[in-house]
């Protein structure tokens, strides 16, 4: 997508644009092929989150199969797709087709980019509602993410079953109902994710997701595993970014992940039980979600509720993030029932690891450097056992 990348983003004004519109407009911003470079469709996140929208952003060098599947299980309005010149026609129209092939044909697809306008009728005919050149205001855009909210139906046409799921779910957290003959089945395993902001647990999740799915690839009685990402909704705005499932990589992992981006303000897990239950009762046998993290907002000191809502909860903690001891007195460390020091490269590592021993008793601490997927499968082990 292109806008107006040189008036700074500070200029753009920060309130409620989209109070009118059926439900909080959501929309999956993606850089599809080669483009390694993302600053703009950053500047457009901010914008859109500015005016109240929800922006789940995937990350650079998307291939249109990975894209549709993230469109699809977050439930989106439309995808806003931009790229590097000379592959649009080759990509845009790929993008249309694995569409209908992962159940949501009816998603809308905005274009942007360094777009020939000679190009932009046959990317019309191949079925892109709008293409967007150099020179499209922020307004504009938001604007054309409000035209594509419509009101949520229960059913997705089609039946696909992720489909469904990511409706049903959207309408639990919504605050509405799901249809009567929805399965709810609690999976067999539910795991929370919390710690400090910054301590990586978006990485850790998306590194233990990427494990489960190679172990059940050789033992299918694991089952897939899903993922409920939490993030902050403004409370200026209510708009959000939704930016963890960047993390994971879904040119990889396909549809063995299900993966679910949601904002909340503060710790309104309201809809969470309902949900992990529609989760589990998706799919059966070897494609049921036996497996679900919930990953948290970066949790302060005295966050501790999501123990109430899972099975087991990780405490994740980097070096040089604080004193320990200041999260024992609060309660962050008393609701765990397995610690993580990640980013265990990092200098203050014995220290924290000490400190960590001292409080945890008979809980187990387990070390990771989540970017290099170092002590992620011995910490798996632990979370399955």
């Amino acid at each position: 997508m292109a806008g107006s990348l040189n008036t700074a983003t500070s200029e753009f004004e920060r309130r409620d644009r989209c109070a009118d519109c059926a439900h909080r407009p959501r929309v999956l911003l993606g850089k599809m092929g080669l483009d390694g470079h993302d600053r703009g469709v950053k500047v457009i996140a901010r914008a859109l989150r500015d005016s109240g929208v929800h922006v789940i952003y995937s990350g650079l060098w998307q291939t249109p199969g990975s894209l549709a599947i993230s469109a699809r299980d977050e439930d989106v309005d439309v995808i806003a797709a931009s790229m590097m010149s000379n592959s649009h026609l080759a990509l845009g129209p790929r993008l249309i087709g694995e569409l209908g092939t992962v159940g949501r044909p009816d998603i809308p697809v905005h274009m942007g980019g360094i777009l020939p306008a000679e190009d932009i009728p046959k990317l019309k005919d191949a079925g892109v509602e709008r293409c967007y050149t150099t020179g499209v205001s922020l307004e504009d855009i938001v604007d054309a993410v409000k035209s594509t909210v419509i009101e949520h139906q229960p059913v997705v046409a089609g039946g696909h079953p992720a489909a469904q799921l990511a409706r049903d779910i959207t309408l639990v957290h919504d605050g509405g109902t799901v249809r009567d003959d929805a399965t709810h089945r609690r999976p067999t395993r539910v795991i929370g994710i919390t710690g400090s902001p910054g301590a990586g647990k978006s990485t850790l999740v998306a590194q233990l997701v990427g494990e489960h799915a190679r172990r059940a690839e050789s033992d299918p009685s694991l089952g897939r595993c899903a993922v409920v990402a939490f993030d902050p909704m403004s409370p200026i705005t209510s708009g959000a970014l939704l930016g963890d499932r960047l993390r994971v990589d879904f040119n990889q992992l396909g549809e063995k992940v299900f993966y679910r981006s949601l904002a909340i303000r503060g710790e309104d897990y309201h809809g969470l039980d309902e949900i992990l239950g529609l989760i589990g009762g998706a799919c059966e046998g070897p494609d049921a979600f036996d497996t679900v993290f919930v990953e948290t907002v970066g949790a302060g000191q005295n966050e501790t509720r999501i123990r109430e809502k899972v099975d087991s909860t990780v405490v994740v903690l980097t070096p040089g993030m604080g004193d320990a001891v200041q999260m024992d007195k609060a309660g962050i460390l008393e609701i765990a029932d397995l610690f993580v020091c990640n980013k265990a490269d990092h200098p203050g590592e014995n220290e924290l690891v000490r400190d960590l021993r001292d409080v945890a008793g008979r809980r187990p601490v387990y070390e990771t450097i989540a970017t290099r997927a170092k002590g992620v499968p011995e910490l798996l082990d632990a979370l399955l056992a």
